[in-house]
């Protein structure tokens, strides 16, 4: 667990400066101690190790949330499901994109097939990639988030901006697109930059101009059918 915040923090270690930590397993006491150090206004977690408990309450105007993780205050009251906007005039309410992937439907478009290692972290960059603002994009190596392109009104600039963060760690890492790619820009600025693997939706008129680019960098693409794409 430990190692997993330490992954994490190192995907954007400046944007995480005063930010909140959740985490989906019980604190312990290493990834207490790896915590302490840094400045963050909170954590949510399952629970806490009594170690772990003591340290953290030791960083000041820290706050300690535990939340369970079958918690059913939500479900009871019939708004679990539900992702509510306002807007002009009214209210948006839409289902949140819970949906499970089916591995079994994704479709290797390239020549070349993901490796083992590709694949895995593919598919771990997708399960990230549905929580970032879309237009998103999301850099992953070694089953870590090393970049993130979150809310800019262009895919193309959203890789850009998971470029810049990822830095000299982007080659040999792997890209999602929680949708189509509209021109094959990105895939190729993306390819410049060392990216070896990209999952995305597919469904652009311009799919096969995209495939076109990943088979000349000798790159993997696999499409999922099914799109994050999260306002």
């Amino acid at each position: 667990l430990a190692e997993a915040f330490r992954g994490a923090l190192e995907g954007d270690s400046v944007s995480a400066y005063g930010g909140i930590i959740g985490v989906n397993r019980v604190i312990d006491e290493a990834t207490a101690r790896a915590i302490r150090p840094g400045f963050f206004e909170a954590i949510v977690a399952p629970g806490y190790t009594p170690e772990a408990l003591e340290m953290l309450r030791t960083k000041k105007g820290f706050e300690i949330v535990e939340v369970s993780p079958n918690e059913t205050s939500e479900a009871e009251m019939g708004i679990g499901n539900f992702d509510f906007k306002r807007i002009g005039g009214g209210l948006l309410v839409q289902t949140f994109d819970t949906l499970e992937d089916d591995r079994n439907k994704l479709q290797v478009v390239t020549q070349r097939r993901p490796t083992l290692e590709e694949l895995t972290d593919l598919l771990f960059a997708w399960r990230a990639v549905r929580h970032v603002r879309s237009n998103a994009i999301v850099l992953a190596k070694k089953h870590a988030m090393i970049g993130m392109g979150a809310g800019q009104p262009s895919r193309v600039v959203s890789v850009e901006v998971a470029l810049r963060k990822a830095g000299e760690r982007a080659p040999l890492s792997v890209m999602a697109s929680d949708a189509y790619f509209p021109f094959p820009d990105g895939i190729q600025i993306a390819a410049q930059a060392g990216v070896t693997a990209i999952i995305q939706p597919g469904g652009s008129i311009r799919d096969e101009m995209a495939i076109e680019v990943a088979d000349r960098h000798h790159m993997a693409m696999v499409f999922t059918g099914r799109r994050h794409f999260r306002h």
